[in-house]
């Protein structure tokens, strides 16, 4: 979906869904105008009445970079999906994705319900040609670098066909964010020997083995794997997906907490923290989530990025950055190509 003015596309920022209030995105706003040059303008979505306060403390109610589309309900987290999506017509949330289906806006950051985003999404501005489902692609710290976990959650139940496009999506991706021109892809398994798995990691390892050339496809991984410089892309359906991501942040949170604990537990102990507190610095910075701020929504007619509810400034600010590299380089035609030759590859009856 292009601008319909001609003008450069706007980053559409749900100002209301997140965890830290309304100011919060604001000032993330207000770090993404100074911090990146070249930035698309932004369409900040909510409250007129809250947010034009905040804007004059900020000094960017007269930003020339920067319009505000007045929306009057709120997405919660305790909002049903369809019910929200039915009677919540002028939610910040949905206002925002109206502005991509209407051309106004190349891209969506929220903070907003993660089921209410993907369903609305989906609805709104539906898959691109080739794509049946849409998958959230987090980043994750490994040793050396970061990869890309693609399903995080939108698409549960998955056919082998969704994972093929996921791993498609999560190469090109890769390439916007992490700047790896090919990155090795991986299948998520319990085994790395052929046949290891259920049926359905076996029908898409099969199909991924075919794309070579298409994607850098390094073979099945296991667990113990993905946290070392092995793979790129981590390719694995919604369920298992969603469920590694929030076991992997909640391990880091158990190993944070019990290690400021053990490093307090005696004078000793706070001695030798203090000499290594550079080390411990430069661990935090390594695996801090701000550091990219959004999950986006992959294989939709428009670009939405989901960010964390409880993101801060920093983390929103770096989603803002992603959404508008995503419309710079115009990612979901290079998606749409590729998913193309892998649906000719891998069903050429249905191409002709």
């Amino acid at each position: 979906m292009g601008s319909t003015s001609g003008q450069p596309e706007k980053i559409a920022v749900d100002a209301m869904g997140g965890d830290l209030g309304p100011a919060e995105m604001v000032e993330a706003v207000k770090l993404a105008l100074a911090e990146f040059p070249g930035l698309n303008p932004i369409n900040l979505v909510g409250d007129e009445a809250v947010l034009q306060p905040l804007l004059r403390s900020a000094n960017l109610d007269r930003h020339p970079l920067l319009t505000v589309t007045h929306a009057s309900e709120v997405i919660t987290p305790e909002d049903e999906v369809m019910q929200a999506i039915k009677r919540k017509r002028d939610a910040s949330m949905l206002r925002a994705i109206d502005l991509v289906k209407s051309g106004e806006a190349g891209a969506v950051v929220s903070t907003g319900n993660t089921k209410i985003l993907v369903a609305a999404g989906t609805l709104k501005l539906r898959t691109l040609d080739g794509v049946e489902r849409p998958a959230l692609a987090p980043i994750v710290p490994r040793e050396g670098g970061h990869f890309i976990l693609i399903d995080g959650g939108a698409n549960p139940e998955a056919k082998a066909q969704h994972l093929v496009h996921n791993a498609i999506l999560g190469t090109h991706y890769c390439r916007v964010v992490l700047g790896i021109e090919k990155p090795r892809v991986g299948l998520l398994t319990i085994g790395t020997e052929e046949n290891k798995g259920n049926a359905l990691i076996s029908e898409t390892h099969d199909a991924l083995k075919k794309l070579n050339g298409l994607i850098n496809y390094a073979g099945p991984v296991e667990g113990f794997h993905v946290f070392l410089d092995e793979v790129d892309v981590v390719v694995c359906d919604g369920f298992v997906g969603n469920i590694c991501l929030k076991s992997w942040e909640s391990m880091s949170k158990f190993f944070s907490r019990t290690l400021k604990t053990n490093l307090k537990a005696n004078p000793l102990r706070m001695l030798g923290a203090l000499i290594a507190q550079g080390a411990f610095k430069e661990l935090k910075q390594r695996i801090q989530p701000e550091r990219y701020g959004g999950a986006p929504l992959l294989g939709l007619r428009g670009n939405i990025l989901k960010a964390h509810g409880s993101a801060n400034r920093q983390a929103v600010k770096n989603a803002i950055r992603d959404a508008n590299e995503c419309i710079r380089i115009d990612l979901n035609h290079r998606i749409e190509v590729d998913v193309a030759q892998a649906n000719n590859v891998l069903q050429p009856a249905a191409s002709v």
